[in-house]
C-alpha cells in the first residue's frame, strides 16, 4: 500500500493544478498533507522534514540560479524599450525583397526574444501584439501568420541563453550526481548548464532553419509574399538598429561556450548590456525602469516560489520510497533503457498540456532524472530532449499553451481553427527534429564534447 503513496501524491498535484490552484502552494501543501497523513499511520518519518530548511538553504546558495532574475531582466528590458519591435521592423526591411519576408524575420526575431526569456507567454503574446496584424494586412494567411508566431514563441525553450534552459541544467546537474552516487561512483563528473547551452545550440539552430525553409517553401508554393515598404532605409541605419542586440546576445551566449563566463556572469553581463541599449535609445526612463524591475520581480519570485514547493513535495515523494517505486517500474518495463525513455517522453509530453515548464522541471524531471541517468543517458542528450519535447507539447492542440496565449491577443475574425491548422506543419518539424536527435544524439553532444577537449 506504500508504493501507492507517491502515486497518490502525483495525481493529487495534477488534479489540484488543472482545477487553477496556485502550483507553488499545490506542490507545498500537497507534500505536507501526505507527509502529516504518513507520521499519524506511522509510514513516514518525521525526521525526514528536518532536511527541508537545508534544502532551502541550498537554494539559497545555488549561484547558477542567480542568473534567472538576470536573464529574465535582459528580456523584459529588450521588449519593454521596444528594442525587439525595431529590431522585428528592421529586418522585415531587409528580407522584404524574398518570399516570405515578414514570416522569415518574425522567426528571427523571436528566437533571440526567446533566447533573452524562454517565457512561452511572453514571446508568443509580444510576437503576436507586434506582427500578427502587419503579417495579415500584407495578405498573410491566417493560418501561416499564426502558426509562424506561435512556434517561435516555443523557442526559448531550446535556444539558449534562456531560464528554461538554465533551470534544466541545474535539476539536471544534481540529478546526474545522484546517479553517479547510487551507482557507487563517489568522485562524480559534473554536467554544468554551460555543457547544455552548448548541447542545444546545433539543435536549436537547425530547427530555426526548418523553420524557415519551410516558409520559403510554403511562399514559393502558394506565393503570400510581402511587399517592399514605401519608405527605404538606409543601410548604415539597419546596421545601426540591428547590431547592438545582436552583438548583446552574441557576446552573452560566446562568454559561455568559451568559457569566459559563468553563466550567471554572462546573464549579468546581459542585463547591464540590455540596460545601457534602453539608456542610449532614449527609451528608458524612471517610470519604464520601475515597470521593468516590478516584470522581473513577479517572474523571479514566481520561479522561486515554485522551486521551495518542488523542493518539499521532492523530499516527501522519496521520504515515502517514491524514488525506488520508480527504479522499479522503469526496470520492468520492456525495451529496457528505450521503454524507459519513451515512457518519460510521453508522460512529459502530456503534462505540458497542463503544466508549465518550470513545474515540469522542478517536479518531473527530478524524480525521473536519476533513473534514466543511472541507467546510462547522457545528462545533455537528455535535457535537450526534454526541451523539444515540451517545446512540441506547448504547440500541440487543443491543449498547447502557445495557442492560449496568441488567441487571447488574435484579432476576432482569426479563428482558433486556424490557429490550430497553422501549427501542424511545424509540430512535424518538431517531430522531426526529435527523431533525429534520438538516431544521431552526437547533435547535443559533440558540441560540448568538442569544447572540453
Amino acid at each position: 500500500m506504500m508504493e501507492l503513496i507517491p502515486l497518490l501524491m502525483f495525481l493529487v498535484v495534477c488534479g489540484a493544478l488543472m482545477l487553477g490552484y496556485p502550483v507553488a502552494f499545490t506542490l507545498g501543501g500537497t507534500a505536507l498533507l501526505a507527509a502529516g497523513l504518513g507520521i499519524v499511520g506511522g509510514v513516514f518519518d518525521a525526521e525526514l522534514l528536518r532536511a527541508f530548511p537545508d534544502r532551502l538553504y541550498g537554494i539559497m546558495q545555488n549561484g547558477t540560479l542567480m542568473a534567472v532574475p538576470l536573464f529574465v531582466l535582459m528580456g523584459v528590458m529588450l521588449e519593454r524599450a521596444r528594442i525587439a519591435e525595431e529590431l522585428l521592423v528592421n529586418l522585415a526591411r531587409v528580407f522584404s525583397g524574398i518570399p516570405a519576408g515578414i514570416a522569415v524575420s518574425v522567426v528571427v526575431v523571436g528566437a533571440l526574444l526567446a533566447a533573452s526569456t524562454g517565457i512561452v507567454g511572453a514571446t508568443v503574446v509580444t510576437m503576436g501584439l507586434m506582427s500578427l496584424p502587419t503579417m495579415l494586412k500584407r495578405g498573410y494567411s491566417p493560418k501561416l501568420a499564426t502558426g509562424t508566431i506561435c512556434a517561435t514563441g516555443t523557442l526559448g525553450q531550446i535556444i539558449p541563453p534562456s531560464i528554461a534552459l538554465v533551470l534544466l541544467g541545474d535539476t539536471l546537474s544534481n540529478a546526474y550526481q545522484q546517479a553517479q552516487l547510487s551507482q557507487g561512483i563517489f568522485n562524480p563528473k559534473p554536467v554544468s548548464v554551460g555543457d547544455l547551452f552548448m548541447g542545444a545550440i546545433i539543435p536549436g539552430l537547425l530547427l530555426v532553419a526548418a523553420y524557415i525553409l519551410y516558409l520559403l517553401f510554403i511562399a514559393r508554393r502558394e506565393p503570400a509574399q510581402t511587399q517592399r515598404p514605401d519608405d527605404d532605409i538606409e543601410t548604415l541605419q539597419i546596421l545601426k538598429s540591428l547590431f547592438p542586440p545582436i552583438a548583446l546576445m552574441l557576446l552573452v551566449l560566446g562568454s559561455i561556450i568559451t568559457g569566459a563566463a559563468t553563466p550567471t556572469e554572462a546573464a549579468a553581463v546581459g542585463a547591464l548590456g540590455a540596460g545601457i541599449l534602453a539608456w542610449g535609445r532614449g527609451a528608458l526612463n524612471w517610470q519604464r525602469a520601475s515597470e521593468v524591475g516590478q516584470s522581473t520581480l513577479q517572474v523571479t519570485a514566481m520561479v522561486f516560489a515554485i522551486l521551495i514547493g518542488a523542493s518539499l513535495f521532492s523530499l516527501v515523494f522519496r521520504g515515502f520510497g517514491g524514488e525506488e517505486v520508480v527504479t522499479h517500474f522503469f526496470n520492468s518495463l520492456p525495451g529496457g533503457v528505450i521503454g524507459a525513455t519513451l515512457l518519460v517522453m510521453l508522460v512529459i509530453f502530456l503534462l505540458g498540456f497542463i503544466l508549465d515548464f518550470i513545474e515540469i522541471t522542478f517536479v518531473v524531471v527530478p524524480i525521473v532524472g536519476p533513473v534514466l541517468l543511472a541507467m546510462g543517458l547522457d545528462p545533455i542528450w537528455l535535457g535537450v530532449m526534454i526541451a523539444l519535447n515540451l517545446q512540441t507539447s506547448f504547440l500541440t492542440p487543443p491543449f498547447g499553451f502557445a495557442l492560449f496565449y496568441l488567441r487571447g491577443v488574435a484579432p476576432v475574425e482569426v479563428s482558433t481553427g486556424a490557429i490550430y491548422r497553422g501549427v501542424v506543419p511545424f509540430i512535424a518539424i518538431q517531430l522531426l527534429m526529435m527523431c533525429l536527435l534520438a538516431v544521431w544524439p552526437s547533435l547535443a553532444t559533440w558540441l560540448p564534447g568538442f569544447v572540453a577537449s
